[in-house]
C-alpha cells in the first residue's frame, strides 16, 4: 500500500490549488455580496459562472468521473486528495469544476445504468455544467435509512410508469438549473425486499411534480436546496426507467460508494481550513495579558485535531486505494468506517475552531457556523451513522460465527 500520489495527482493538485489561491478563495466575498444582493437563497450567482469557465478552460472539469471518455480519468485515490482541496471552500469549489453532489452521483449512475437516450437527454449536459440535477429517495413518511421501508409507487400503465409518493431532502431541487431527477421507488410490493424497488429518471417540469418546500438545514437555506416534492399521478414513460425493475436498490449501493470517499474528503478539507482559523485567531487573540495559543487547552485542540486529522484521512486513502484494487464490494466495512469517522473529526475541529472565535465563531461573519451545519449533515447524508456501524458489526461479528455475515 503506497500513498504517494501518482504524478498525475501532483499535477492536478498543483493545478487545482493554483485555481484556489487565485480565484477561488478571492471569489468568497464576492459570492456572499452577490447572494446578498439577490435576496434568493437559491440565486445561481454570476461570480460561480465565471469561475465554471476559468475552470474548464484550465483543464480543471469533471475531476471525479472515472472514465476518461468524460473527465482525466482518475481513480478514486487519485481523486481523493483533490476532492479534500474544494472541500475547503465548500460552497462554491466543488461545484466550480463540475464535482458537486448530487450530480456527481447522478452522473455516475447515468453512465453506468442509463440508456442512450438518457445519456444524450440528461448525462452529456450534465457533464458539461449547462444543468443540474437532484436524487430523490427519502421519505418523511418513513425511516429512509432503510431503504426497503420506501413508500413511493411506481406502477407500469402500459408504456408509462405512474408515479405516486413524496420524498423530501431531495438536495438540488431548487438549484436555478436543475432539470432532472432520478426518483427511487416500488414496483413489485411482493418481490424480496432487495427485488421491491426501482428507479426512473423523471424530468422536473413534468406534471404531477410538485416542489412544496425547501428544508432549512439549522436555519440555513442552501443554495442548492433541500427540497420536499409531491409526485401526484406523474406520468414517465417505461424507458424512463434505470436498468431493469428491481434494480433500484443495487444501484443506490453502486451510486453510494464513490460518494462517501467524496464527502469524507470534503469534509477533511473543511476541518483543516477551520483549524488553519483556528490558529490564526488564537494567535491573534489576546487574553488575561496573553494569546490565546498559551491556553494549555486551546493548544490541546490544535494538537489533537492534526492527529484525529492525520489518521482519518489515511483510513480515507486507504479506502480509496481498496476500491480502486479490489472494488467496492470488498472496501464495504472500510467505506462504512470512513462514513462514521471523517464526519465526526471535522465536527470536533470545527467546533473548537468556535470556541477559540468566541461569540464570532457562531455569525456570519466566519464560515465555520455554516461548515459545522454542514458537516453535522454528513452524520445522516448517505446513510446515518447508526447505519453504517450496523454494517461494520456485522461484518465483524460474522467473522466470528463463521456466516461471513450476521442477518
Amino acid at each position: 500500500m503506497d500513498f504517494e500520489p501518482t504524478d498525475r495527482c501532483k499535477e492536478f493538485r498543483e493545478r487545482l490549488e493554483a485555481f484556489m489561491d487565485e480565484r477561488v478563495y478571492p471569489a468568497e466575498p464576492v459570492y456572499r455580496a452577490q447572494m446578498e444582493e439577490a435576496g434568493d437563497p437559491h440565486h445561481q450567482p454570476r461570480v460561480l459562472e465565471e469561475l465554471k469557465e476559468e475552470a474548464r478552460a484550465r483543464g480543471l472539469w469533471n475531476l471525479f468521473h472515472p472514465d476518461p471518455a468524460w473527465g482525466p480519468g482518475l481513480t478514486n485515490a487519485e481523486y481523493a486528495p483533490l476532492a479534500e482541496i474544494t472541500g475547503r471552500s465548500p460552497a462554491i469549489a466543488p461545484e466550480a469544476i463540475n464535482c458537486s453532489a448530487p450530480d456527481t452521483g447522478n452522473m455516475e449512475v447515468l453512465t453506468h445504468f442509463g440508456t442512450a437516450e438518457h445519456k444524450e437527454r440528461w448525462l452529456r449536459p450534465l457533464l458539461a455544467g449547462e444543468i443540474r440535477s437532484a436524487f430523490a429517495m427519502t421519505e418523511p413518511g418513513v425511516a429512509s435509512s432503510d431503504a426497503t421501508n420506501i413508500e413511493t409507487e411506481i406502477v407500469r400503465d402500459g408504456e408509462e410508469y405512474v408515479i405516486n409518493g413524496r420524498k423530501w431532502w431531495t438536495s438540488n431541487a431548487l438549484h436555478e438549473n436543475c432539470k432532472v431527477l432520478i426518483v427511487m421507488g416500488k414496483t413489485d410490493k411482493d418481490a424480496a425486499p432487495h427485488r421491491r424497488q426501482s428507479m426512473v429518471v423523471v424530468p422536473l417540469d413534468t406534471p404531477g411534480v410538485e416542489v412544496l418546500r425547501g428544508l432549512p438545514v439549522f436555519g440555513y437555506q442552501d443554495r442548492e436546496g433541500h427540497a420536499e416534492i409531491q409526485f401526484t399521478d406523474v406520468r414517465v414513460p417505461a424507458t424512463a426507467l434505470l436498468a431493469g425493475e428491481g434494480d433500484g436498490f443495487a444501484i443506490a449501493q453502486a451510486r453510494l460508494g464513490p460518494g462517501r470517499i467524496h464527502h469524507c474528503m470534503r469534509a477533511i478539507g473543511m476541518a483543516e481550513r477551520a483549524l488553519e482559523l483556528m490558529c490564526g485567531r488564537a494567535l491573534d487573540r489576546v487574553t488575561f495579558g496573553g494569546p490565546v495559543a498559551e491556553r494549555a487547552n486551546v493548544q490541546d485542540w490544535i494538537a489533537e485535531a492534526r492527529i484525529e486529522l492525520e489518521m482519518v484521512r489515511l483510513l480515507t486513502l486507504k479506502t480509496a486505494w481498496l476500491m480502486d484494487t479490489v472494488g467496492n464490494r470488498h472496501a464495504r466495512v472500510e467505506i462504512a468506517a470512513i462514513k462514521v469517522a471523517a464526519p465526526q473529526v471535522a465536527l470536533k475541529v470545527i467546533d473548537r475552531a468556535i470556541q477559540v472565535h468566541g461569540g464570532g465563531g457562531v455569525s456570519g461573519d466566519f464560515p465555520l457556523a455554516e461548515m459545522w451545519a454542514h458537516a453535522r449533515t454528513l452524520r445522516l447524508a448517505d446513510g446515518p451513522d447508526e447505519v453504517h456501524r450496523r454494517s461494520i458489526y456485522r461484518a465483524e461479528i460474522g467473522r466470528f460465527r463463521g456466516a461471513g455475515t450476521e442477518a
